[in-house]
Formats: structure tokens, sequence, C-alpha cells
């Protein structure tokens, strides 16, 4: 507890105070801290919470930051500095708060342009280079030119692409759960069916596809794990799937989410395809419009792939979970997700119009391929 108190009082988000109760004051801070790097917002010190309040001890200049291995460093300062080259035209992929190869790379194509040693450190001349310079790009978004080049090359199909659903929750952590007369509906449950449909239509479109979790998994695996297992796949797209819940029943919608920071970075195709999916599903199901948001969840920020969350309705919701736990209107939002996947890999200037794709066609397409050969 004091060394939550002396992060958020150093933070100026808690005046300095003796005790070490977690009061009103304290939660507030909390709140206040969840909310400036896009975590859920519930005033309480969890696993992920803890974590980015242990990173934003670190200042930038504090220390001298390098790629270390098999642990890389990672704190607020690796995120200020990533943010800091993004903003300069460098590329280090997401700004993730880790010091990662791409970073170091970075750094020592920054340090060779300066005139400095490339050693992919950054220390106090690299961070007075820093200071001095002003931004590289002006006028663009260099990090979206880059993902939106690299899907642009890569091609408009789906066939031979890896996708990886994470059905949120499950073994020990069921997420939602609203009992409904004698059944009992619990979020675990309807988003691994959700992905399961999801996997079966991708892999008819000629998607390699891989799930997070099976439908009754011992444990429940971390978001970081979760993360992990997509960057080891190599995988084009991640899609998580949860539904939402609120203690009062008239909240309802749809919401999707892409990494980004409380500084604007975002991951540009992220948020593109955030964009997509929101569309088709609210165009397809009638589902209210929630928006899009940018949050820095581990899940979102760990991933190097184009990665959404999507919350597909609230269960506490009447109105909603009528529509959930029928398999038909589970049909439609795994239909709206596809031709949102297949949206994504469509350039810009050939794009469709939001609820026009016809996912039938898709699986069309690969059978008739499949026939010629």
């Amino acid at each position: 507890m004091t060394e939550i108190r002396t992060v958020l009082t150093g933070l100026d988000l808690l005046p300095p105070a003796t005790g070490d109760e977690f009061d009103l004051a304290t939660e507030r801070a909390v709140r206040a801290f969840q909310q400036s790097r896009g975590l859920s917002v519930d005033g309480r010190v969890g696993a992920e919470t803890w974590r980015a309040l242990d990173a934003a001890r670190w200042r930038l200049g504090a220390r001298t930051l390098y790629h270390a291995v098999p642990e890389p460093l990672t704190g607020e300062d690796v995120r200020s500095l990533q943010e800091r080259l993004l903003e300069m035209g460098y590329d280090v992929g997401h700004a993730d708060a880790v010091y990662g190869v791409r970073t170091a790379r970075a750094v020592a194509q920054f340090q060779r342009e300066v005139g400095l040693k490339p050693d992919g450190s950054c220390g106090p001349h690299t961070m007075g280079a820093l200071r001095r310079l002003g931004r590289k790009v002006v006028g663009g978004r260099p990090q979206w030119l880059r993902e939106s080049d690299a899907i642009r090359q890569s091609g408009p199909t789906l066939v031979g692409r890896t996708v990886v659903i994470d059905p949120g929750h499950g073994g020990t952590d069921p997420g939602v759960v609203v009992p409904d007369g004698p059944l009992r509906w619990s979020e675990a449950d309807l988003v691994h069916d959700l992905a399961s449909r999801l996997e079966g239509r991708l892999a008819a479109a000629g998607v390699r596809v891989q799930l997070t979790r099976g439908p009754t998994p011992a444990t429940c695996l971390p978001d970081t794990d979760r993360a992990q297992l997509a960057n080891s796949l190599g995988a084009d797209v991640f899609i998580s799937l949860h539904t939402d819940g609120h203690a009062n029943p008239e909240a309802d919608g749809v919401a999707t989410y892409h990494y980004g920071t409380d500084n604007g970075v975002t991951s540009a195709t992220g948020e593109r395809l955030a964009g997509l999916v929101q569309r088709e599903i609210v165009a397809r199901t009638g589902l209210r419009d929630c928006r899009t948001h940018a949050k820095a969840w581990d899940l979102l920020r760990l991933t190097r792939m184009p990665a959404v969350r999507v919350e597909v309705g609230y269960l506490t919701s009447p109105q909603d979970r009528n529509r959930l736990v029928d398999p038909r209107f589970r049909d439609k939002v795994v239909e709206a997700i596809v031709a949102a996947v297949q949206r994504m890999f469509f350039p810009i200037e050939r794009d469709v119009p939001t609820g026009s794709i016809d996912v039938s066609e898709l699986r069309a397409v690969v059978a008739a391929g499949a026939v010629m050969d």
C-alpha cells in the first residue's frame, strides 16, 4: 500500500500523507491514473494496474536504457522514448513500454544520423540529442504510412493468413455471469461459442485460425500470455471477444477497442480494424453503437499485429442478452467480423460499403480455387 501511495504522490495524483490506508482519496487517485493510462477505470489495483504503476516510477533520462536479454527493460521512460521516436518518424512499432530489438534499432538509427555511436542504448548523450531536435517528419503519420504500406503489399486475399481469436476469460474466471430464470449465462461460454463460429467461417475462407483457449480450460490464461501466443504464431490479426456488464440494466451496445495512449500514439492498423469491426457489427445486428476507443491494456499493447477487443453487447442488459443467447444472432456477429477482416486487407481506395460483403462468397471463392487445383 505504501508503494502505491508513493507512486501516486510522485505523479502528483495524491498529496503527501501519513498512514497506510486505501482511502477514498487513494481510490480517486488510482482511477485518475487508470484513466490517464488507458486502463479499465475501476479504482482497484489489480495486476495490470500495478504493472503500470510500477512502470510509472521511471522518467525518461533517469536511467540508461538498453536492450537487455532475456528480460527487457520496461517502464514509462521506455514508452516516452518510443513515443518521441515515433513523432520523429522512426519505426519502433507499438509504444509498448518494452525496450526490445525494434526500439534498440530505432535508437541506433537515430544515433547514426546525429553522429553518435550507434549502440542502440539511450544514455545522456542520446538524450541530449533528442532534446535538441524537433520532429523529423511533419504533416503526416509515418507509422500509419508504414503499417498501411505493409497491408497493401500483402495483398487483399484472406487465403493463407493467420488469425488468432481470443475468447475472453475462461477457467476459473467466467467473466460476467447473469442468472436468467432456471438458466445461467456466462460471458466465458458465450464468447467461446462466438470464437468457435468465427473460427469455422474464417477457416472456410482459407484462413489459418488459432484460438487462445478451449471451452473448459483449467485456468484462465493471463492477457500477457495471450499476446505472446499471437506474437509467436506471427499472426496477421488478433481478435479478442468479450461481452460487457454493468450494474444498470439499461446499459447496452457494442464497443471495440484498439491500442492507443493518452498522448495520441496509436496502432494505425489496429484503429482501422476496430472501426471496421464496429461499423460492420452495428450495421448487421442493430446493436447500439458505443463507438471505438483507444486503450493501453496489455492485450492490445503487447501484440505486434492489428489487434482489437470487441465487447459484443451487455450480458446484463435484458435486450442484449436476448440477442446474444440466440445462435442466429451470434452468426450475424461472426459474419460482421469476417467482413471486417476482409476489408482490413482491401486498399483504402478499393474499400466497399459497410454491410455489402457476402461472407458466403468468400467461401465460394476458396472452394472454386480448390476445385481448379
